[in-house]
């Protein structure tokens, strides 16, 4: 049994090495861009950097969590669709605390482009996440591209959020408002 694990996963081992990797370098470049910007914002403002920064460490997290899930010597694949199925459910109901979030919070109000890639994408990819993984232990070769294409989609998300959040704390200045006259 955990010689077909390790057959099936040992291909992958490349792959979530370069996406965990990048996962991880990310989130440590996110931190310090919020340190490096924290003093200059409003306690009003906070509440949109934990609505929309927030998730994008949370992304990264998730697409390191995969890769060091797929990386591990499991016994068997059930082990590890059940580890994944987890990881697709947990991020699915992280999503509705970002939703919460997001209408939460009043420095910033969310347009169709946010909603999309800190909601919609991200949702999108932990179902698929939970899914591939119940089709892991017997449709073992999609299950293993789907599984990759999540974490991979969920590292470009990710930076994309990243950029989006940097670019707007960068034209903004410390009281919230644009300096390019937006």
């Amino acid at each position: 049994m955990a010689e077909l694990a390790h057959a099936a996963l040992g291909g992958w081992e490349s792959f979530y090495v370069i996406v965990g990797s990048s996962g991880a370098a990310l989130i440590g470049l996110q931190f310090v861009v919020i340190t490096l910007v924290a003093e200059r914002r409003s306690a009003s403002e906070s509440e949109s950097i934990g609505a929309f920064g927030t998730p994008t460490v949370v992304h990264l997290g998730g697409a390191l969590l995969i890769s060091a899930i797929m990386s591990a010597p499991w016994p068997s694949l059930l082990a590890v669709a059940l580890a994944l199925a987890a990881c697709g459910v947990a991020g699915v109901l992280y999503e509705a605390t970002v939703v919460d979030r997001a209408r939460r919070q009043t420095s910033y109000r969310p347009d169709r482009e946010d909603w999309a890639w800190y909601i919609i994408l991200p949702t999108c990819a932990f179902v698929v996440l939970a899914l591939a993984a119940l089709f892991l232990p017997t449709k073992t070769g999609g299950a293993l591209f789907v599984i990759a294409g999540v974490a991979l989609g969920l590292l470009l998300i990710a930076i994309h959020n990243a950029w989006d959040t940097v670019t707007y704390i960068a034209v903004s200045n410390p009281t919230g408002d644009r300096t390019n006259g937006e």
